[in-house]
């Protein structure tokens, strides 16, 4: 245990050096808004924006339709805000150990999944039973 003290040896070093990286590394890329298509998102963000202000301005919750609609509307206008800020910061190149296209299908999965638990909550709310009491009303007796 005397030894102990002698065998450790420390380094120290500055957390500011790495702090300073990492601010000057989220810098918007004002040529990706100058180019075609970051005219094109800039046009959809607008575009976007009128199409729910304008859907929330009817009474869409008179008709279920439209309640959709609206959903749509605002999930992919904020879709294409993420996507937008992911290329203004050109995240997608400093996070090029993430693998895009497995994030992608894990997203659709994710969806397919709560689609498939709705759909399955809204088949036992409906039927107001059981799994053993619906084949018992279904003729197997």
């Amino acid at each position: 245990m005397a030894e102990f003290p002698s065998k450790v040896s420390t380094r120290t070093s500055s957390p500011a050096q790495g702090a300073e990286a990492s601010v000057s590394a989220l810098r918007p890329d004002l040529g990706f808004v100058r180019s075609r298509l970051g005219a094109l998102m800039l046009l959809q963000l607008v575009l976007g924006l009128l199409v729910w202000a304008l859907i929330a301005d009817t009474p869409y919750h008179l008709y279920p339709a439209y309640g959709w609609v609206m959903f749509v509307a605002v999930f992919l206008w904020l879709v294409t805000i993420v996507l937008f800020n992911l290329y203004l910061f050109q995240l997608h190149m400093k996070l090029y150990m993430v693998p895009w296209p497995l994030v992608f299908f894990a997203c659709l999965v994710m969806i397919a999944y709560g689609v498939s638990a709705f759909f399955s909550y809204q088949a036992w709310r409906g039927v107001g039973s059981n799994a053993a009491t619906s084949q018992m009303a279904g003729g197997y007796a």
